[in-house]
């Protein structure tokens, strides 16, 4: 399923509402809801470290269930850190692939993982 930006609102909404069911508001801080994010990045990771790059492409059912709900927590920290910010994240996506499509010229960084900087 594609994260639409009607999709996002709607996320956005119930994550709000379960934060306000909670009185978590006191806690969601830009900066708490990032380092909150960060943490949430590690435990991704936690799945990958040490894996060759086959199995890493090949988890078994259980943990790629498992990789499923810890990115499902770095979407929703993210989500909550962007209403907080007031930011439009679908809006911001779309900005930053255009920015991206300008770096990285098909020409010139087709098959190539170099930074744009150094293209």
């Amino acid at each position: 399923m594609t994260c639409t930006p009607d999709r996002l609102k709607h996320l956005s909404a119930r994550l709000n509402a379960f934060a306000t069911e909670r009185d978590w508001d006191q806690f969601h801080n830009p900066k708490n809801l990032a380092m909150a994010l960060a943490g949430e990045v590690g435990e991704l990771l936690e799945h990958f470290q040490w894996l060759t790059l086959e199995q890493a492409a090949n988890l078994p059912a259980a943990t790629r269930d498992e990789v499923a709900l810890e990115c499902a927590d770095v979407l929703l920290f993210l989500i909550r850190l962007s209403d907080k910010l007031n930011i439009d994240l679908a809006a911001a996506a779309e900005k930053k692939l255009e920015l991206n499509a300008k770096k990285y010229p098909v020409e010139k960084s087709r098959g190539v993982a170099t930074k744009y900087d150094k293209l």
